[in-house]
């Protein structure tokens, strides 16, 4: 018979896997239940985990009020001047008026008939630029306009004078232009040598043409006249920079700063969009389903039901330092539901809290300690701290994982030794039968051969 050890009828290995199958059975039930709530529990903890440093992140643009120090800007002609503010600056209208852009100098030299190919002369030619200047060797065979104009574009300690050649009717013309506005910003050039033919300076300006002067920007702000090197005009105004588009004398263009409210209402949004989040997940890890009869895995949890109570306490207790209309988050449209405990928001109520008390608003969610927003941040930080409740959980689920990977190779090897033991025993029953049935087939044989007298 296959699979039959010895001489006897038994199957041995088949009836040894069969008890081994049925004594391993209720250890392997038992170890996957375990399994099965260790890895619930660890999903469970890293789900809040995530949810809770999630909505942290969303809290930090909250924590603090120089979050709602952002300052809107807005012009009635952009195409003349625009502005941008920093949280210091007022709130408040102002009157500009553009009288001259800030400009960079360009000169154009006299022709040179023979092109960019003329033989200029050799020496030395230093160049200024405001209180800066470098100087260019010039000497055969490259002496030449255009060799001219490529030294000074490569020279070292150029403070920015850049060189061109304009070819017109008349001949090659070598134009030098600042990058830099201002009338600090002139440029002036002196020679040694036989390079008089490119020599400008404030006594001797026959060699070139002014195409563009050296000119600060001039700006009336208020009816108060200030002048700029450049056209970012900063410190007129405290914290706002003007930003010169193009000149319009006699145009007064008004430059308006506000609360930024558009993006601080983007930040409470956010506040409670990522709440709203946060609630969700707890609602699924601690509540429990009525009409399917499940129960979220942290159901009855301490840890879970203290943070939701530290939320709750924290999002509506009053914020003293906000002022008597702002102390809470129901003052300006912020409100919960009653239904799952999630957030709404009245915008009208809000807009309106923004557009009157703007710094009422920033003090309710950021006053340090007591801010909404600021105390719920210190409590999440300490909620996800190394050595905190869910940490430590976190670290004895993780653990347990591992003594649960050791039990299943405890019970394998539990089972190796077993199974081991009932194939010994097995074998020497299934031998002993064997030795039993050939002592009964002998017997009978004998039985079988005596005189049929004797058998009687």
């Amino acid at each position: 018979m296959a699979g039959v050890v010895g001489g006897s009828s038994i199957d041995v290995n088949s009836l040894v896997s069969q008890l081994v199958a049925a004594e391993r059975k209720p250890l392997d039930d038992q170890l996957a239940r375990a399994v099965v709530k260790n890895t619930t529990q660890i999903s469970a903890t890293s789900a809040l985990l995530g949810a809770l440093s999630s909505f942290q992140s969303t809290l930090n643009s909250l924590k603090t009020t120089n979050v709602f120090s952002g300052r809107s800007t807005t012009s009635s002609n952009e195409d003349i001047v625009t502005a941008t503010a920093s949280a210091n600056a007022a709130p408040g209208s102002y009157d500009v008026e553009v009288e001259r852009l800030a400009t960079a100098q360009q000169i154009s030299s006299t022709a040179f008939a023979g092109g960019a190919t003329t033989v200029v002369g050799s020496g030395t030619l230093t160049i200024s630029l405001g209180g800066t200047s470098f100087s260019v060797g010039v000497a055969d065979p490259a002496n030449t306009l255009a060799d001219i104009r490529n030294a000074i574009n490569s020279a070292t300690g150029n403070p920015g004078v850049s060189a061109s050649i304009i070819n017109a009717a008349d001949g090659a013309h070598l134009v030098l232009t600042s990058t830099k506005t201002g009338a600090a910003n002139a440029i002036q050039v002196t020679q040694t040598g036989t390079l008089s033919a490119l020599e400008y300076t404030p006594t001797n300006q026959a060699n070139y043409t002014q195409l563009r002067p050296a000119q600060d920007a001039l700006v009336n702000v208020a009816g108060y006249p200030t002048t700029s090197a450049t056209n970012s005009v900063t410190g007129v105004i405290d914290g706002v920079t003007l930003n010169l588009e193009s000149a319009a004398d006699n145009t007064t263009v008004s430059i308006t700063v506000g609360y930024d409210e558009t993006k601080a209402k983007d930040k409470i949004k956010s506040f409670v969009t990522a709440y709203n989040t946060l609630r969700g997940m707890m609602t699924r890890l601690g509540g429990y389903d009525a009409a399917s009869g499940s129960a979220g895995p942290m159901l009855g949890d301490s840890i879970l039901s203290g943070i939701d109570a530290e939320l709750r306490r924290t999002l509506w207790n009053p914020v003293t330092e906000a002022g008597p209309a702002m102390q809470t988050l129901a003052s300006i449209g912020i409100n919960s539901s009653p239904k799952d405990g999630t957030l709404t928001i009245d915008d009208t109520k809000l807009d309106a809290a923004l557009g009157s008390n703007f710094d009422g608003v920033a003090r309710l969610f950021g006053s340090p300690e007591t801010g909404v927003a600021a105390k719920l941040y210190g409590q999440i930080e300490d909620r996800l701290a190394d050595g905190a409740a869910i940490d430590t959980r976190n670290k004895t689920l993780q653990a347990e994982q591992k003594a649960l990977t050791k039990k299943k190779d405890d019970i394998d090897l539990r089972m190796s030794i077993v199974q081991q033991t009932y194939l010994k025993q097995f074998t020497r029953l299934d031998t002993l039968l064997s030795s039993l049935s050939a002592t009964s087939a002998y017997l009978s044989q004998q039985i079988d051969s005596l005189p049929s007298w004797s058998r009687d």
